[in-house]
């Protein structure tokens, strides 16, 4: 039942990688709560702070497809390096004014700006290096284990970001993130060369990595099984709603809401060892996004507290469960020379995708009821992927041992 942890024994880059990623993630976790506190210290106004959210989201969509494609271009090694001094850079920065007592809601909103191009163009390059240092069969359970890293430091980042900002102030927590950066850094020092395959003398671009998903069906339904959990079954938005309408409680409910989630994906990782003898990744990703819209659904009818948060535990870890499937697709049945671009267009549907999904649960919130916005979004996603299921009949089929794009 446990994640199998094959990945860190039998390769020495990977674990270095994966030890820098899970350090790196935490202090990123401090840095980004560290900055919403200091936006609302300065300002006093929750628009404020909710415009850190904007000026992160837009740089992460419009970068991260050149970003797939640079990564598809030049030595992902050399990409990641140089992106990832560039948040350390930044931290830095953050820790330097900090020091100085210069408080300006512009800076921060241009190094927050800043570190999403820097995060869209690490990301792609990271990602697609880790089908050169592990053989084919253990990217499942990689894939697994760096979905502990990101859940883990998404939980005990801001926990202890906020802990670090109440005892020492903002530039501690900066200056902790910037020397964090290091570990990550040295991992990627060294590793060898990683130019891609490249299988022809074309550049690569963004509109080829486009039109090349749009020949590969089950590499589509990947991305269009996720964007039915993202916008149609995402309640993120109105979790402040019910923890008061629902459970007669305030801003420690509104919390426990968010948290159970992250708690549920962080099991998904770690309880990710069954997911090793499953060989139909489609039907896993279908099977795990139906429970996502079920869990939400149910968590819509419920106004016990404690079940709602096992529901929503629930539905965080099927997430995962379909997450890690669907890397595992993207990095197997994917040519090397393309990887990045894909990495690129899943940053932009990870980015967007909850967003859109929140817009769509605020809307139909007003109109109608948190009821209906979170028990219709349920529904509907399960219904939507009942019919990619009976569309994508390829995609049901898709077996691990001969994967086909």
């Amino acid at each position: 039942m446990f994640a199998d942890l094959t990945p860190l024994r039998t390769s020495a880059d990977y674990r270095r990688l994966w030890f820098g990623n899970t350090v790196t993630w935490i202090g990123q976790g401090m840095t980004t709560l560290a900055i919403s506190l200091q936006v609302y210290d300065i300002t006093r106004s929750p628009f404020a702070v909710g415009l850190v959210g904007l000026f992160t989201l837009v740089p992460l969509v419009v970068f991260g497809l050149y970003g797939g494609a640079i990564a598809d271009t030049v030595d992902r090694r050399k990409l990641g390096l140089v992106s990832a001094t560039g948040l350390a850079v930044l931290s830095a920065a953050l820790a330097v004014a900090a020091f100085a007592g210069f408080h300006r809601v512009w800076f921060l909103y241009g190094i927050v700006s800043l570190q999403a191009v820097c995060a869209a163009l690490n990301a792609p390059a990271r990602s697609s290096m880790i089908p050169r240092l592990l053989p084919a069969e253990q990217l499942r359970a990689a894939n697994a284990l760096n979905s502990m890293t990101t859940t883990f430091g998404t939980l005990v980042g801001p926990s202890l970001g906020g802990v670090v900002v109440g005892l020492a102030g903002y530039q501690t927590a900066y200056l902790i993130d910037a020397i964090a950066f290091s570990a990550s850094l040295y991992a990627m020092w060294r590793l060898p060369s990683m130019l891609p395959e490249r299988t022809g003398t074309k550049r690569a671009s963004v509109l080829d990595g486009l039109r090349f998903l749009a020949t590969r069906p089950n590499l589509r339904m990947t991305f269009f099984s996720d964007f039915c959990a993202m916008i149609l079954a995402h309640p993120r938005a109105l979790f402040p709603a019910v923890a008061v309408l629902w459970f007669g409680g305030d801003a420690k409910t509104t919390g426990l809401l968010v948290a159970a989630p992250a708690f549920g994906a962080l099991l998904g990782g770690v309880l990710s060892g069954w997911q090793g003898r499953i060989r139909h990744h489609g039907q896993a990703i279908l099977l795990s996004v139906a429970a996502w819209g079920t869990a939400i659904a149910l968590f819509g009818l419920t106004r016990n507290l404690w079940l709602g948060l096992l529901l929503l535990a629930l539905a965080g870890y099927s997430d995962t469960v379909s997450m890690i499937f669907r890397n595992t697709m993207m990095q197997v049945a994917a040519p090397d020379d393309m990887r990045g671009r894909l990495q690129g267009v899943f940053i932009v549907v990870v980015a967007g995708g909850p967003r859109l999904g929140d817009f769509l649960a605020g809307s139909v919130a007003d109109l109608t009821s948190p009821t209906v916005a979170v028990t219709g979004g349920g529904l509907a996603c399960v219904l939507a992927i009942g019919l990619l299921a009976l569309y994508g009949k390829g995609f049901r089929r898709y077996d691990a041992l001969n994967p086909t794009a």
